[in-house]
């Protein structure tokens, strides 16, 4: 558990954690518990801190049809359950039943990047539905677009309320994972059409998923899958880790990207 000298905060509305969270300054966010508990398991736990505990504070509403506001406290298991792809099909592919039924919304999207395995399996999705974050920190509260809230999520911290999302005109998601491992996905490719046209993420192949700009590009000027998966690499640099090499990822990923617009144009 936290050490001794860790005055633990339990707050039952939203405003309540918002006041609590303050700047984040000296602040860690107990979410679902899946990330931070390994973490004080290993004695890792950051000292001298206050502790965050969301399970009271109201976040976990889903609302909404064409727009949906999801709660940061959301489990993914409800999530898994939505039909909001590719939003879905991602909390779905997260581990097991009994992770999915105690991780949130809002821990995956603020996982930091893991020492040995990527981590946010749901980033790409977000990325790919371009998602707006509502947050709050120093400042106050803000909503931003998810590109923008993962380009700072280094160096500010804020405490994610909800996420907003429009529902797509058609979505896919397509993972590479170790059989019978309840890790990380090694890869995951996200495709949405929006309103503004196909958007395509991925994640585990930089610290946190990243657009793949140039297949958009692709599949805008009118590129079949094949032809669009080509340019899956532009501005990647995939890393070794525990789960896969670079090379293997270098390899891979062209493939997802064009399975998953396979999937997207119901090939």
């Amino acid at each position: 558990m936290p050490e001794s000298n860790t005055e633990v905060l339990i707050p039952t509305s939203a405003a309540q954690a918002i006041e609590a969270f303050g700047d984040g300054r000296g602040v860690t966010v107990f979410g679902g518990g899946t990330i931070l508990m390994p973490t004080i398991a290993y004695g890792r736990y950051p000292r001298g801190t206050r502790t965050l505990m969301l399970q009271r504070a109201g976040l976990d509403d889903v609302s909404g049809d064409g727009t949906i506001t999801v709660g940061a406290m959301t489990r993914l298991s409800r999530i898994a359950a939505s039909g909001l792809e590719p939003l879905a099909a991602a909390a779905a592919d997260v581990a097991d039943e009994e992770i999915r039924a105690q991780a949130t919304l809002g821990g995956n999207l603020c996982a930091p990047p893991g020492r040995e395995s990527p981590r946010g399996d749901l980033q790409a999705a977000l990325l790919a539905l371009a998602a707006r974050v509502r947050s709050t920190g120093e400042g106050g509260e803000r909503t931003e677009t998810i590109d923008e809230f993962l380009a700072r999520a280094d160096s500010e911290p804020r405490l994610v309320l909800a996420v907003v999302v429009e529902r797509p005109r058609g979505a896919a998601y397509i993972s590479q994972r170790r059989a019978h491992a309840h890790s990380y996905a090694v890869m995951t490719v996200a495709c949405a059409e929006t309103r503004d046209g196909v958007r395509v993420a991925a994640g585990g192949v930089a610290p946190r998923a990243v657009r793949l700009t140039a297949v958009e590009r692709a599949v805008a000027d009118g590129a079949g899958p094949v032809q669009a998966a080509a340019g899956a690499l532009d501005g990647v640099q995939p890393q070794d880790d525990a789960l896969a090499s670079a090379w293997y990822r270098r390899e891979v990923l062209p493939t997802l990207v064009r399975r998953a617009l396979e999937q997207l144009q119901g090939g």
